[in-house]
């Protein structure tokens, strides 16, 4: 399936802003289920590219001007195809052992744990598994968007029972690796007809026969050509679409609007 996705991001400042550096991640991942035919991030300035230590397209965006607002606007197309039960086979520029590390936001706190064991008494062994642990946390943590923030870790999650796409991933990547299994977030976007869902985050789960497998915790099924692979890593911090980070500018206001349509085959 062919793609055509659209992605803004602009932020508003209430007083000028006089030095800004942001790092992209806006371009999605080739790899060989997932090809980027056509890719463009329109930015204020000049953008610097590299390959991060994840295999995730960067891009280094500085402002030594003052302004008060930035607009950065990434399109394109992208071709997806089907995966079989989630599996992406062996890929990864890190050795697996990586996504085994704890992280400030995915540590399995004796809750996270009590409530894992709960959910899988016998561990995560197989694909089924990743799914029964999916469902047990869409069961635990309703979605609900503005309860919890960037900065929630997985604990905090499971306490409030409400969150979004990231909370899931990030709870699920605390057992998995509470039960020393490797498991990476990722971010990227999904086909849906749900508008606040084209902005998406999952993982992926490491299973010694069979590679890594791609779960979409949220929606309780294995990712496949609907979704759209951005960037992987141990956790949203690694992973997110924009970060940054500036000198002035008082408060500021983020806006994001994401557009993902099918694109006609022919």
């Amino acid at each position: 399936m062919k793609y055509r996705i659209r992605h803004v991001t602009g932020y508003r400042y209430t007083a000028p802003v006089n030095h800004a550096i942001q790092l992209l991640r806006l371009t999605p991942r080739n790899e060989a289920h997932q090809r980027v035919l056509r890719w463009h991030i329109a930015a204020p300035a000049a953008l610097h590219g590299s390959m991060d230590a994840y295999g995730n397209v960067s891009h280094v965006l500085t402002l030594d001007r003052q302004h008060d607002s930035i607009e950065l606007a990434a399109s394109g197309v992208v071709h997806i195809a089907p995966l079989h039960d989630g599996q992406l086979g062996r890929d990864g520029s890190l050795p697996v052992q990586v996504y085994r590390l704890h992280t400030p936001l995915t540590q399995p706190s004796p809750a996270v744990m009590a409530f894992c064991h709960q959910a899988l008494p016998k561990g995560l062994h197989s694909p089924a598994d990743a799914l029964q642990l999916a469902a047990a946390i869409c069961g635990a943590v309703r979605y609900e968007p503005g309860v919890t923030d960037v900065t929630t870790v997985a604990e905090r999650v499971l306490e409030l029972g409400h969150g979004v796409c990231q909370d899931h991933a990030h709870l699920f990547l605390a057992c998995a690796r509470g039960l020393q299994r490797a498991a990476r977030y990722v971010s990227g976007y999904l086909h849906t007809q749900i508008e606040h869902a084209a902005s998406h985050a999952w993982v992926d789960v490491w299973f010694d026969e069979l590679g890594w497998v791609s779960v979409d915790v949220t929606n309780q099924q294995f990712a496949s050509d609907a979704h759209c692979r951005l960037a992987v890593a141990r956790d949203y911090d690694s992973a997110s679409p924009v970060r940054g980070v500036r000198r002035g500018g008082g408060a500021e206001s983020m806006t994001v609007d994401v557009q993902v349509q099918p694109q006609d085959q022919q």
